[in-house]
């Protein structure tokens, strides 16, 4: 039993560490890239900070993804408390509100190349640290690039959604900005209903969590090669 509740404590260790880090940062780098555009909301109300409690959300950053990996979900979901940006105030708001967004994934993705880079010291360390830190980077390299790529997706309110109501004409970004109240029902729908659904009926519904795959084993591929993995 104990050895059981050890493994556990260390299984939370080497994925908790670097979720937490990877959604603190997410969440602190919108803020803070909101104040330098012109809207200091969240600076006002301490959410430019790397405090992870600030940022953290029980049921969408604990909870649920603690279920869903009871569960052995082929994808795990979650959330943090959203960063509040009043588009309204920055200097130039169509233009920043894409910046303010691709701040979030942008940020992930430096803390995936930090990770890599990392590993070239795990062999100057102890055994007993080196597996457990080898671990950790690993897990962080995965989950900032999952975690970019994920919020890359265009669908409002993730990043990818405001990306696009920012680059795209009135006459497509008016009815996809539409959309945001309804945006997390779609994504649960498609990466969890659906899934369930064809799998009832013989029919492979995992289009979109094959295509985060897919495109985050690549992101991860070229990582690994400009930080000097071969």
């Amino acid at each position: 039993m104990n050895q059981q509740f050890g493994l556990l404590l260390y299984m939370i260790s080497i994925w908790a560490l670097p979720a937490i880090v990877a959604i603190t940062f997410h969440e602190a780098a919108h803020g803070f890239a909101a104040r330098l555009l012109g809207d200091d909301t969240a600076w006002r109300l301490g959410r430019v900070t790397f405090n992870p409690l600030k940022h953290i959300d029980p049921i969408g950053t604990i909870l649920l993804p603690a279920v869903l990996l009871f569960l052995r979900s082929p994808f795990l979901f979650g959330y943090a408390k959203p960063v509040p940006i009043n588009f309204g105030v920055l200097r130039n708001p169509r233009r920043d509100m894409v910046l303010v967004a691709a701040a979030g994934p942008g940020i992930n993705i430096v803390l995936a190349v930090i990770a890599a880079l990392l590993f070239h010291l795990v062999g100057y360390l102890p055994d007993t640290a080196a597996q457990w830190v080898a671990e950790n980077l690993k897990n962080a390299l995965i989950f900032n690039v999952v975690l970019a790529v994920f919020n890359l997706l265009p669908v409002p309110p993730l990043d990818g959604g405001r990306i696009a109501v920012g680059l795209l004409p009135d006459g497509m970004a008016l009815p996809l900005a539409r959309l945001e109240p309804y945006g997390m029902i779609i994504l649960i729908g498609v990466l969890f209903i659906l899934p369930v659904i064809g799998a009832q009926i013989g029919l492979d519904f995992r289009i979109v969590s094959r295509v985060i795959g897919a495109i985050t084993s690549e992101v991860v591929a070229v990582i690994l090669l400009l930080t000097g993995h071969n």
